[in-house]
Order: C-alpha cells, then sequence, then structure tokens
C-alpha cells in the first residue's frame, strides 16, 4: 500500500486543487492596467489589494493576467472567496488570453 502524505494535494475532474485557496476567487484579487512605452497601451496585470503578494525586498508583486487562475496558496486570513470556485475558475480559464497582450487605451 502506498505511503499517502496527509498534505497530498486533492485535484478534481477540472484540474482544480480543491486543498488549496484560488487568488483569482478572491474579492481582493484587482485586475489593473500598466502603461508601456509612450502611455497609448498597456498589460493586464493583477494584483492583491490586501496586500499578500510581496516580492523579497518587500515591494508589492504583480502577476502577469493571463496566469491568474494559477494563483494559489495553501492559506490566507485575507481570503474572501467571490462565488463557487469550481465555476468560477472553470469560466476564466475559458475567458482568459493564452499570453502576455499589449493592448491599446
Amino acid at each position: 500500500m502506498p505511503n499517502v502524505s496527509p498534505f497530498a494535494e486533492i485535484l478534481d475532474a477540472d484540474g482544480i486543487f480543491l486543498d488549496k485557496i484560488y487568488c483569482a476567487n478572491c474579492i481582493h484579487c484587482k485586475l489593473i492596467k500598466i502603461a508601456v512605452g509612450d502611455g497609448s497601451q498597456y498589460y493586464l496585470r493583477v494584483r492583491c489589494d490586501a496586500g499578500k503578494w510581496k516580492k523579497k525586498l518587500g515591494e508589492e508583486k504583480f502577476y502577469k493576467y493571463f496566469t491568474v487562475a494559477r494563483r494559489s496558496l495553501e492559506s490566507c486570513e485575507q481570503y474572501e472567496p467571490m462565488g463557487d470556485l469550481r465555476d468560477y475558475l472553470r469560466d476564466l480559464k475559458k475567458s482568459l488570453p493564452i499570453k502576455d497582450e499589449i493592448y491599446t487605451y
């Protein structure tokens, strides 16, 4: 019989880890625009307005929009879900761009 850790990740049929918190489903996960070049173009990024995403030197960390569905944590005291995790992530994955894109104002 295999030795299974009590901390083993539980994966559902949609590829969602049921034992993790997905930041995209949290009310604190915000979509922002980051200006590029002369300011007429921008990238889409996400940030945690509860201040949970930090770089090693303490600066705020932003993540690329197209990767937000993969951002997860083991636990977060600031987590406030916005709805059903499975439905939300399934719809989000369908609508996200497949790569980082530059948008124009």
